[in-house]
């Protein structure tokens, strides 16, 4: 399945679409402090997070600020973490944690180095598991310290989804054509197997691409071509997969994949990096750009100052509706918070300088968090504009904005001189829009909605509108033309002069204080300067 490349950081559409400008923002706070490089946020299908620290212990976060004591699990001494991409790398709960009590962790092992995949089993104490569990599932020789994946995923279809790393170096220089491209080798692609059984062994998904390829090729493979596919996850209501692959000197990428294709994609690597031929390599077996799968998105390490992508997720949470259904992810140097828009548009929600981003994770209800390998740091990812977009309201040819601290509406996708106030009279046919200010940041536009103005009023006189009608202790009167000085007479039934006042020039509204007048009917005149009549439109006065 083939994409279009889509170059990282697009400039935004010049349209006022809501979808367009509202972009998602995103801010953070503090969930946890004191943790030693952090590389895994995740749950078990409870209100715990559970965070991962490269050392080879697990913690538990049950609450904001509230680090438990006791750590779920400590392997310190089986895990190598000599240099700074190993470590206790990946962790995963089965879908039925609560009940069976199985869990998952990827790790390097030292003597022999190795990339291992083992389960364990908590205790009766559900804040405590058994290191003594252990069953070991996978060994993987590993010939360098750096590029070892390590991720660990339960996918929608109940399988145990596990990346590889190229197993390290320059240019995956590893046998004739490099792991990534090498069905013989799991090094550099990603495994799918079934752990269900709960034994030694596992078994392989009869619909995995290579189930029954036979010879050396291995049937656990589900995806090849990747470098360092450091951080993925998968899309909790459509069951897609987004992947953060780690490049090398040049090109970040993130690569997507749509769910129940079981057909075995090819991401390139070593063969290509980012969009372009790797360079360095010589090519070799290695086919055309069309023979492998685009990243959907390449940054920069010169230009962007990117460094190492970190794969986030896509956003499921009921929270923070403008976050909804956009993939969320960062990078580790250059601490570039982004997310993709439709048709993969690259949005900017927050740049910081603090550096050290190494992992993003959900929690049971959808709501992200983020951690810092730096400086120990777990932090809540939320939107500081968690409205519902504005609204407009339609009486007549009178626009209501939803209520906020300041206004601007625009016709046709033009802001509209002068027409900064919460209500607007139409005079015109088109597509009308306002954007409503909430308080910084949240400056937001509505949806557009499409007008087709009532007309001139009778005798070709201008047009206001007054509301509220009925009307108890004042009444505002608007207008379309704001140029012109009128005078206004407000008269009662028996046609007396009970009210006048001025409408200066630039107002298109003024209110009247009808608070001390009698309830009753009542007719408001509009006149130009020069006593030429613009207007009667009645009015009553409720009390």
């Amino acid at each position: 399945m083939k994409r279009l490349f889509c170059f990282a950081l697009l400039a935004a559409p010049a349209a006022l679409a809501a979808q367009v400008l509202n972009k998602p923002k995103l801010a953070m706070r503090n969930w946890a402090t004191g943790l030693d490089n952090p590389v895994v946020v995740t749950h078990c299908g409870d209100d715990r997070l559970f965070v991962v620290e490269r050392s080879g212990v697990v913690r538990i976060v049950s609450d904001s600020m509230t680090v438990e004591p006791v750590p779920f699990l400590d392997i310190q001494d089986s895990v190598d973490d000599g240099f700074n991409e190993q470590g206790l790398l990946g962790l995963a709960f089965e879908p039925d944690y609560l009940t069976t009590g199985y869990f998952y962790v990827f790790y390097n092992h030292a003597d022999p180095a190795t990339n291992r995949l083992s389960r364990f089993q908590v205790t009766e104490d559900p804040n405590v598991a058994d290191p003594a569990s252990e069953q070991i599932l996978i060994d993987v020789a590993d010939p360098d310290w750096n590029h070892n994946g390590g991720d660990l995923h339960f996918g929608p279809d109940g399988y145990l989804y596990i990346s590889f790393g190229d197993g390290g170096g320059g240019n995956d220089g590893h046998g004739t054509i490099g792991n990534g491209q090498d069905y013989t080798e799991p090094l550099g692609g990603m495994f799918r197997i079934d752990v269900s059984a709960h034994d030694s062994t596992y078994a392989i998904p009869p619909d995995n691409p290579f189930a029954t390829a036979g010879g050396d090729t291995l049937p656990e493979i589900w995806a090849t071509g990747l470098r360092n596919p450091w951080r993925y996850s998968f899309d909790r209501l459509n069951g897609d997969l987004w992947i953060g692959d780690v490049g090398q000197n040049a090109w970040e990428e993130v690569d997507h994949w749509p769910a129940e294709d079981n057909s075995g994609p090819n991401f390139g690597w070593r063969c290509r990096e980012g969009q372009v031929a790797t360079p360095g390599v010589s090519q070799g077996p290695c086919g055309t750009a069309s023979d492998y799968e685009a990243p959907v998105a390449v940054f920069n390490h010169g230009s962007q100052g990117w460094c190492s992508v970190i794969g986030g997720y896509v956003y499921r949470g009921s929270w923070y509706p403008h976050h909804y259904g956009q993939y969320i992810f960062t990078d580790y140097c250059a601490g570039d918070f982004l997310t993709f828009g439709e048709g993969y548009d690259v949005d900017t929600m927050l740049t910081t300088t603090t550096s050290g981003w190494s992992a993003m994770g959900e929690d049971l209800d959808g709501q992200l968090y983020v951690a810092n390998h730096e400086n120990g740091q777990l932090r809540k990812i939320y939107d500081p504009c968690p409205m519902d977009d504005p609204a407009i309201t339609v009486a007549g040819d009178l626009l209501t904005a939803t209520e906020g601290n300041s206004y601007q509406w625009f016709l046709n996708g033009t802001a509209i001189s002068g027409a900064t106030e919460q209500t607007y009279l139409a005079s015109i046919s088109g597509d009308y829009q306002v954007r409503v200010n909430f308080g910084s940041p949240c400056n937001l536009i509505s949806d557009t909605t499409a007008l087709t103005v009532s007309g001139i009023a009778e005798n070709g006189q201008d047009r206001i509108v007054l509301f509220p009608q009925p009307a108890m202790d004042q009444v505002t009167l608007e207008r379309a033309d704001a140029g012109a000085v009128w005078n206004v007479r407000l008269t009662d039934a028996l046609g007396r002069t009970v009210r006048s006042i001025v409408w200066a020039g630039g107002r298109r509204q003024l209110v009247l204080s009808v608070a001390e007048l009698p309830a009753g009917p009542y007719v408001v005149h509009c006149d130009a300067s020069d006593g030429a009549g613009l207007s009667a439109t009645p009015l009553i006065i409720a009390r």
